[in-house]
């Protein structure tokens, strides 16, 4: 009885040290993705050239705001900046980073930077270019979400995945809300250039999806390029 009961508890204890070691090793592949030397060497290079475009970015963002001469658009495009910097850079570090823990901290701060990436992309536009009611409206709701998925991603980031997941798509597709408000207050061509940059990062999370070579670095090529039409699209609509 008591040798049954012993070799019983022995089981359970060892069954509970697969199942925890189990459940780290789901946790580490879903911090560490698995990926090769040459995809992760391809991964760096498109982020270190996301890092130093994002931040001469940002500068020549102040010096477009200053040489506005309006304090709004001073503080509108160094929000974009800022948020801009912060994504690029919380990605780089999340996909760069070897060390588990680190990586992991980067983990919560790379998903937490998208929402702010997205409302800042739209606070130069919501801001500056669309009429006050509607504009200020749409500032309202992205930023909302923004702090909400912020929030999420930083405190409980594992028990409220798809909450997370319904933030990025109502924040990312509410400017179908307000595409024509915002088409009736920006050029053709801004107008253009906003929806390739929306497109570009459609088709990119296919290949983010996705799971074959490279699929990591052509994800981030992608939102690279979406990110690149976006920053234009502000740029041009700061002189138009």
């Amino acid at each position: 009885m008591c040798l049954t009961l012993a070799t019983t508890l022995r089981n359970l204890r060892f069954m509970d040290i697969r199942s925890h070691i189990r459940t780290m090793i789901e946790r580490d592949r879903e911090v560490a993705p698995a990926y090769t030397l040459r995809e992760r060497i391809a991964d760096g290079c498109v982020h270190v050239i996301g890092v130093a475009a994002s931040v001469i970015g940002l500068l020549t963002l102040l010096v477009i705001g200053v040489q506005s001469n309006t304090a709004l658009w001073v503080v509108s495009l160094t929000i974009y900046g800022l948020a801009l910097v912060a994504c690029f850079t919380c990605s780089a570090c999340y996909n760069m980073i070897v060390r588990p823990k680190v990586k992991a901290v980067f983990h919560r701060l790379d998903h937490a930077a998208i929402f702010l990436m997205i409302a800042g992309t739209y606070t130069p536009f919501a801001l500056m270019k669309m009429d006050a009611s509607t504009g200020h409206t749409l500032l309202a709701v992205v930023w909302t979400i923004a702090l909400v998925g912020v929030v999420i991603k930083l405190a409980a980031p594992r028990y409220l995945q798809g909450v997370s997941t319904v933030l990025y798509l109502v924040q990312g597709w509410a400017v179908v809300a307000a595409w024509a408000p915002l088409t009736d207050a920006v050029s053709t061509r801004v107008a253009v250039l906003i929806a390739v940059g929306g497109l570009l990062y459609t088709v990119g999370v296919i290949f983010h999806l996705s799971r074959f070579p490279y699929q990591n670095a052509i994800w981030h090529v992608f939102v690279l390029c979406a990110a690149s039409f976006h920053y234009a699209a502000v740029v041009d609509a700061v002189g138009s």
